[in-house]
């Protein structure tokens, strides 16, 4: 399989200040541990996404809040933060989805990983918040749309609930948001009977597993619910909300999910469609085991 790379220095420039979790150090990690395949990797650099694009998922406000935000070094909130460089980082964040879609498009390459930061799957399209400021793979998934992928399928598997995705697409019969998440973890949402409104009534699943669940609890979610979904979607493409927070050495969680494990649920996702597939790096904050589980992620997507 051809796939794709898509990273840029850029991301190292949005700084969240001493003892963040999600800082700089996460994507050193990974670009490090990935060396040793980067000849099998196409490499590419993410775009300055356009306000234009960012407006299909995002207001208008949201997007000046954060320019403002930037601009001045004001957090979001606690969690939240905004350095000078962080708007930049955040449009090239949203920017590399764009590229993965495009380069698919064209034949270029049939997968591609999207290492970056800020993370999105928490930014509802009014409110940045959960470290997200623009919500990546929703804005994908509407490029994706807008260039003939009419069905898109988001799989998230971060140890947190995606709760700006599942807003984003819940009235939506286009887009399915399937998740596994711990309970009772941040932000509180992602229930089991949370499972869309109006036209979208039907195309929302959520999994919630309990805290000290392990390989074997993911694992049958992945093996025996997710194919039951994609058969019944019929997606024309998948995005995957990468969150390796489910790791068992991760600070921020308490899940016990091996590496081998997150191989295993890589492959099944890989295995449930025959249609491209972009992932999208969302969380994992202990930084060797994040580097060890995105490089795993790639080996698995080299293959068929």
């Amino acid at each position: 399989m051809k796939v794709a790379y898509i990273t840029d220095d850029i991301y190292l420039e949005h700084d969240t200040g001493i003892a963040h979790p999600e800082s700089k150090q996460r994507l050193i990690a990974i670009n490090k541990a990935v060396e040793p395949l980067r000849h099998k990797l196409t490499k590419r650099e993410p775009i300055w996404v356009s306000k234009e694009i960012l407006q299909r998922v995002h207001s208008s406000e949201h997007i000046e809040h954060i320019i403002e935000a930037s601009e001045y070094g004001i957090p979001i909130d606690s969690d939240t933060i905004c350095s000078k460089d962080s708007y930049k980082a955040a449009t090239k964040a949203a920017g590399a989805g764009i590229v993965a879609i495009d380069g698919i498009k064209k034949g270029e390459f049939e997968r591609a990983f999207c290492a970056v930061r800020p993370p999105g799957h928490h930014a509802t399209p009014t409110q940045a918040m959960g470290f997200c400021l623009f919500n990546n793979i929703a804005v994908a998934a509407r490029y994706a749309q807008s260039n003939g992928y009419e069905k898109v399928m988001i799989v998230d598997f971060d140890v947190h609930h995606g709760n700006g995705t599942q807003d984003t697409f819940y009235e939506d019969d286009t887009v399915f948001y399937f998740s596994s998440h711990q309970a009772f973890a941040y932000p509180g949402t992602g229930m089991e009977n949370e499972k869309g409104a109006g036209r979208g009534e039907g195309f929302t699943a959520n999994f919630l597993v309990m805290p000290d669940s392990g390989d074997s609890e993911l694992l049958d979610i992945y093996e025996n619910d997710l194919s039951v979904y994609v058969d019944r979607f019929k997606p024309d493409i998948v995005l995957v909300s990468a969150g390796y927070d489910l790791h068992e050495s991760d600070p921020l969680a308490q899940l016990n999910v091996t590496t081998e494990g997150i191989r295993k649920i890589v492959r099944l996702i890989l295995d449930s469609a025959d249609v491209p597939f972009v992932f999208f790096l969302e969380g994992g904050y202990d930084v060797d085991a994040l580097g060890r589980n995105v490089k795993v992620t790639l080996e698995e997507m080299l293959k068929k």
